[in-house]
């Protein structure tokens, strides 16, 4: 889990998506310009971002850390493909026709998404227009989508309208993604208002299944998902290293590994 308090976490992800919008670098007084901030607060969360391996601190300022920030849909959906797909089809094969499911807006539930083509009579809630394009009208499947305004990186929705919608269901199963996996952070993301759906939806399933490829592991990022004895699967294209997976286990979570499993299931 986090060792971060949360007033922590938001800031460090406002100051990410500064430097994003900066085009990746930036100096210390922009960012508190920006966000209306001290310098000490921008150089303490900097401090913070650097040890954990998101940004790399320059003189008077910092750049991020290329690996460590989520890309836009598009490119993540080429990103491990064929690793993403397997995963999915096993995912999917968990799936049985007639199940309520809440999908993000992560490129590993796009495959999944497409895993499900064949499925029916589904309850599908999303927040990712991705999803719901790919699986409303489709076998008898009802989907329903969360309002508030589209993000032009992902086409996904957030904030207190999606969230307020989100409250009205309770769902068999949450499938998941996560911007990383650390043993003694648990899963992570990179993004608050991401992190904030996420948790919703984590109390209004039954099951919650974390989907994600081996790139994740290790890979830290600012803001806590919450608590990681609350997801109840990890499907992932590789075994974990020995540290996750005995995380994992004291945590309670299940490895599904879906190397050399067909593509697609049902």
């Amino acid at each position: 889990m986090s060792d971060l308090d949360p007033t922590s976490n938001h800031r460090q992800a406002e100051i990410l998506h500064a430097l994003r919008r900066a085009g990746g670098a930036a100096r210390v007084q922009r960012l508190a310009h920006e966000l209306d901030v001290s310098d000490e607060t921008i150089r303490r969360n900097l401090r913070r971002l650097a040890k954990g391996g998101l940004v790399e601190k320059l003189h008077g300022g910092a750049r991020l850390v290329e690996h460590a920030v989520e890309a836009d849909l598009q490119t993540r959906l080429m990103e491990q493909a064929e690793p993403k797909r397997r995963i999915a089809g096993v995912v999917a094969g968990m799936v049985p026709d007639g199940s309520s499911l809440f999908l993000d807006v992560g490129s590993t539930t796009s495959f999944i998404a497409d895993a499900l083509h064949a499925h029916r009579g589904l309850t599908i809630v999303t927040n990712s227009v991705a999803v719901a394009y790919k699986l409303a009208t489709r076998n008898g499947n009802r989907v329903f989508f969360a309002g508030g305004e589209l993000r032009a990186n992902d086409g996904g929705a957030f904030g207190p309208e999606a969230l307020g919608f989100l409250e009205y269901f309770m769902l068999d199963l949450a499938i998941l993604s996560t911007s990383g996996i650390c043993p003694q952070r648990g899963f992570l993301f990179s993004d608050l208002s991401e992190a904030r759906l996420t948790r919703t939806m984590m109390r209004r399933a039954t099951r919650c299944i974390v989907a994600a490829d081996m790139r994740k592991f290790h890979r830290i990022a600012p803001v806590s998902l919450g608590d990681p004895t609350e997801i109840d699967l990890l499907v992932c294209d590789a075994a974990p290293p020995g540290d996750i997976a005995a995380a994992a286990a004291d945590w309670g979570v299940s490895i599904c590994v879906a190397a050399d499993m067909p593509a697609e299931g049902k």
